[in-house]
């Protein structure tokens, strides 16, 4: 009996839960990553390895324990490593004894066979393919609503009267988006959480600081491999804005590119006009746009090692200087803590508060004054 999972990416695997159910698989859910999860993954790959490997290692353990023989993946393109994070998971899981089948999925802008067939390999429901197009079109509308949710949790959140009711509510309003299975029925879900969200108390005169936050795509949307960051932004008074959603990546990559993606290449084109791999080059040009839209800084989240958010740190110091906006770097790996981290939060966004402080100061003195 084929039992399917795959990587754990912040609230999507609620989307792909139900078009994998859909299609005919038996789901084995993977459990938000842990420290055990992390542990798992650092004894069975190379240290040097990067978080997201290590994490997805120990992730694919944890479910195989629970019984699952595929895994669905995404493959890379460019000078990355995680193009070759499938083929170093299947064989550690090889030479470990588990016989397990990996199903990668490639960009299907630039690999429709290969999108074609992995969906074949995932319809042993043996649905036509008006059906799976159907079911397609659900899943992905159930995703928009997921980012659209958060998305509204990052506004919300840093003006809350009492704090912890964004995130209280956002687990309350997730499971209506997860049990909602028509068209009809993730639309009015989506409603209901947006205004549930929007009933939360909120002190409309607060101070609040907008950041932008780039990096690479794991470690961005995955919540438990950046500490849970964007929360902690959010209770310091900080409305995030995060440069990557699944829905975006996704657009950019099955059917074309989008004005957005093209838009940040050439934002970033003075200071890197190559591919380096990765989201090196998108680092740069949505810190550039962030720049340009008067944010108050921004943050870089990257895995320890990573090459191209590496290069694209070295070439920040630039851009920081440029357009004189702050920026703080991060690079995660299982030694990351999430007290440190906080600290370091904290002395940011005291900088950022005494920046545009002065800049409000400066504004209200009489011309004279200058």
């Amino acid at each position: 009996m084929r039992k399917v999972t795959f990587p754990h990416v912040g609230e999507s695997y609620r989307t792909f839960k139900m078009l994998l159910n859909d299609l005919g698989n038996e789901v084995i859910l993977p459990p938000r990553p842990s420290r055990r999860t992390l542990n798992l993954g650092v004894q069975h790959v190379p240290e040097f390895a990067c978080l997201p490997l290590k994490i997805l290692m120990g992730t694919y353990l944890e479910t195989l324990e629970r019984g699952a023989n595929v895994i669905v993946t995404s493959g890379g393109v460019g000078p990355c490593r995680a193009g070759l994070y499938a083929e170093v998971h299947k064989k550690v899981l090889h030479d470990m004894g588990y016989q397990v089948e990996m199903i990668v999925f490639e960009p299907p802008r630039l690999h429709p066979i290969n999108f074609i067939r992995n969906v074949h390999k995932l319809n042993p429901a043996r649905l036509s393919i008006k059906a799976i197009i159907e079911c397609i079109k659900r899943a992905w509308r159930k995703l928009q609503a997921l980012d659209n949710v958060e998305k509204a949790t990052h506004v919300i959140r840093p003006k809350e009267i009492r704090q912890g009711d964004t995130s209280r509510t956002y687990k309350k309003v997730l499971e209506w988006i997860d049990s909602a299975y028509t068209m009809d029925e993730i639309v009015e879900a989506e409603k209901a959480a947006l205004e549930e969200l929007h009933n939360i108390p909120q002190d409309p005169e607060r101070m609040i600081l907008k950041v932008g936050i780039v990096g690479e795509i794991y470690v961005l949307l995955e919540p438990a491999s950046n500490l849970e960051i964007e929360e902690m932004l959010g209770n310091m008074g900080v409305e995030v804005e995060r440069s990557m959603f699944l829905t975006g990546w996704t657009r950019d990559n099955t059917w074309k590119e989008t004005v957005q993606g093209m838009t940040v290449k050439e934002a970033a084109e003075p200071y890197l006009p190559e591919l380096i791999g990765g989201h090196g080059r998108d680092s740069i040009g949505n810190t550039v746009l962030y720049a340009k839209r008067n944010f108050d800084g921004v943050i870089q989240l990257a895995p320890f090692t990573c090459i191209p958010e590496i290069v694209a740190r070295t070439i920040l110091t630039s851009v920081s200087k440029d357009y004189n906006i702050p920026v703080l770097t991060f690079f995660l790996d299982e030694q990351t803590g999430k007290a440190g981290m906080a600290t370091r939060l904290e002395a940011f966004v005291d900088l950022m508060k005494r920046k545009k402080t002065k800049i409000k100061q400066n504004k209200l003195l009489p011309a004279s004054s200058f």
